[in-house]
């Protein structure tokens, strides 16, 4: 069986999809380029489907090198029979595989071992088919052949009946920080139903020791049910059997088996969690930009008042002040700068005092004869980019408070070209990021923020070093290389010139191409998403007198321009372009206002409908900021009248929406929102 013959059912998708895709990623290329200019060889699969694919075929890469070093040590030993060998060879499990080559890995000698040794696997082939005839072996004889009957006998059982069970560390159980866990102090419910979110908040209580945690089975309803399963009569090699299933799972496999579950449910909660994340993330990248507006940001302070900058239309740091909230000379400070800036658009941080400086502005500016929009930004991450080298790099001059301002000011601006400089860790759409498998985690975001770069496209010409980076078949090195020579060279008049870069070859030109755009160069086609190795039918259908009127142009007419590698997918994208060219997928930003009769979770009454922002969605719920310094819950349950399974089939990152007040905890500082309960109209 090959690779593509494996996956394939496993994906719902055709060998011959499977086995394209697998060639193509041989050849180096990326996951946004196949989806995007190698349809017709795909059969049209999307992003996701090959992701799935290209993390299977990582997999079994791992698997096949895995089976060449199995394989290469039994033979060491001189061991590997012909039939062994296929045994190894047929193997697509790594559990499997590993069960496999445990009676011949290097370890300290197992009784199961000894009793191989002793010459008793005859014998205890003959117990677990459970003959008649009665067997003649002495005590140790038969303790040696239960042994190595009952390796993997309870391993499916212990995972469909485990159970997880927590207790509350007493002395620990009143701390205010254990009250965040409260919810955890005392669960018992079988571990197959655990929700993935739940467990991760379980497992983060246990490793910040306020509650222990313990994961098994009930011993004798396991036993009664195995003994069923294995135990088919009452003859002596029967109740050898009885006895192997007993010894094995109480001394040998309950501990092991206990460890296993517990990693494979820990991996499967990983997997959920980052999936959560990276459409989360996936999201806010493509959250509504501003455009290329002059802005002037505020980073909200009390005490040190709020960080003031002003930015130009393309995000250069033109001025900075320090504005103190109710004070008369920050007035005339914010009326001059919005007067001669002629600035279009206010950002405000949404941290702490973001209401009460939004209040400010407002008052400040409702005689003037300038009023921009007023916008509320999320700030998660901006300190986090203040401190880094790459704001050190572009601001060396400046502090971490101006940094930090400019960086809420790019944001509403442009979200994804100022977020891709923040590790997405920490921008604040994940939960239990920092519990799950870091490494697992790192590749998911990457791949997220890759697909949306090149989904929405950049302008080479404009473009951070750390925006390019992300681009398809790009990387740190040609990215800044593309930079330097802008710099050096001027503005690149057309997509060619990038050959000109040092180290973009053909194959790098191939990958990152149609996701590069040039605006007001030479080629109108450079600021579109067609590649320019199908430059030549885009001019075809710009000459064909049927395709004057490009806006009525259907896909019905393009029949005439299919060719052997070029079909219908790829010539309705190259349409779609035409009718739509350097269109940008995200719509614009919009401003929007909190209820100004609320501020704090004291304000906030029940049976409120309020205007809010959703600023977080996890598997459970999502979480709504409605001004009052602390988010509220809508939880799944409160979504929809029907059943939902996934709470993104609901809202999306930063949507605005309205929703109904609940429930108001004011000692854990929870509120509970809902979307179910609004009035009809």
């Amino acid at each position: 069986m090959t690779f593509a013959e494996h996956i394939a059912p496993q994906l719902g998708l055709r060998t011959a999809q499977v086995a394209a895709t697998i060639a193509l990623l041989d050849e180096k290329a990326t996951i946004p380029f196949i989806a995007r200019y190698r349809k017709e060889k795909t059969g049209s699969l999307d992003e996701v489907q090959i992701g799935a694919i290209a993390e299977q075929y990582a997999k079994l890469l791992e698997l096949e090198a895995r089976k060449q070093t199995i394989l290469n040590t039994i033979d060491e030993q001189g061991k590997l029979t012909p039939e062994l060998k296929q045994q190894i060879e047929d193997c697509w499990s790594p559990t499997d595989l590993e069960d496999i080559y445990l009676p011949y890995k290097p370890h300290k000698k197992t009784r199961a071992d000894i009793a191989r040794e002793h010459g008793l696997q005859p014998l205890a082939d003959r117990i677990r088919k459970q003959f008649q005839e009665p067997i003649k072996a002495t005590e140790d004889e038969l303790q040696g052949a239960r042994d190595i009957i009952a390796r993997n006998a309870i391993r499916r059982e212990f995972a469909y009946s485990a159970m997880i069970t927590t207790k509350v560390v007493k002395d620990k159980a009143d701390s205010p920080e254990a009250q965040h866990y409260k919810d955890y102090f005392a669960v018992n419910e079988p571990l197959k139903r655990m929700a993935s979110h739940r467990l991760l908040a379980i497992r983060r209580a246990e490793n910040e020791g306020f509650i222990r945690v313990d994961i098994s089975a009930d011993v004798n309803m396991s036993l009664d049910k195995l003994n069923r399963l294995y135990v088919r009569n009452s003859t002596f090699s029967a109740k050898q059997m009885e006895l192997a299933i007993e010894d094995s799972y109480k001394r040998l496999l309950k501990p092991s088996i206990e460890n296993e579950v517990a990693a494979a449910s820990k991996e499967q909660a990983d997997t959920e969690a980052i999936r959560v994340f990276a459409t989360n993330l996936r999201q806010l990248l493509l959250e509504s930009p501003l455009g290329q507006k002059r802005v002037l940001a505020l980073d909200p302070g009390f005490r040190t008042g709020c960080k003031m900058v002003v930015l130009s239309a393309q995000g250069d740091l033109l001025a900075h002040n320090v504005v103190f909230l109710h004070n008369l000379d920050s007035q005339n400070i914010l009326t001059e700068a919005v007067r001669k800036y002629d600035i279009q658009a206010i950002a405000i941080g949404n941290g702490t005092a973001s209401r009460e400086c939004e209040e400010f502005v407002r008052n400040t500016l409702q005689k003037a004869d300038n009023q921009p929009d007023i916008f509320i930004v999320s700030e998660n991450g901006a300190s986090v980019y203040s401190a880094s080298k790459i704001a050190r790099d572009e601001f060396p001059n400046e502090d971490v408070t101006v940094r930090g301002a400019v960086s809420i000011g790019r944001r509403l601006m442009d979200p994804l070209a100022e977020l891709v400089k923040i590790d997405p860790k920490s921008i604040g759409v994940g939960q239990y990021q920092h519990d799950v498998d870091q490494t697992r985690l790192k590749e998911a975001l990457n791949q997220t923020v890759e697909s949306v770069v090149n989904y929405v496209g950049v302008d080479v010409n404009t473009a951070s070093p750390y925006l390019l980076t992300y681009i398809s078949g790009l990387g740190p090195t040609i990215a800044q290389n593309i930079v330097d020579y802008r710099s050096q060279n001027g503005p690149f008049p057309d997509r060619k010139a990038l050959l000109k870069v040092p180290k973009l070859g053909a194959k790098t030109f191939e990958q990152c191409a149609g996701f590069l755009r040039i605006a007001g160069g030479s080629n109108p086609l450079d600021n579109t998403a067609v590649h320019p190795e199908r430059y030549d039918i885009a001019n075809k259908m710009l000459k064909d007198p049927e395709f004057a009127d490009i806006q009525s142009v259907t896909t019905t007419s393009l029949t005439k321009y299919i060719t052997d590698e070029v079909g219908l997918p790829t010539l309705t994208d190259i349409l779609h372009e035409l009718q739509k060219p350097s269109r940008d997928p995200r719509t614009k930003a919009e401003a929007f206002h909190f209820d100004e009769s609320v501020h704090t979770i004291d304000d906030l009454q029940i049976g409120m409908i309020l205007p809010g922002i959703v600023t977080n969605i996890s598997n459970f719920g999502a979480f709504v900021d409605l001004g009052v310094h602390k988010d509220g819950l809508i939880h799944i349950s409160e979504m929809a009248n029907r059943r939902i399974a996934d709470p993104n089939e609901v809202l999306s990152l930063h949507q605005k929406i309205k929703v109904k007040v609940i429930g108001i905890d004011l000692p854990r500082q929870r509120i509970q929102l809902s979307l179910k309960q609004l009035p009809s109209n």
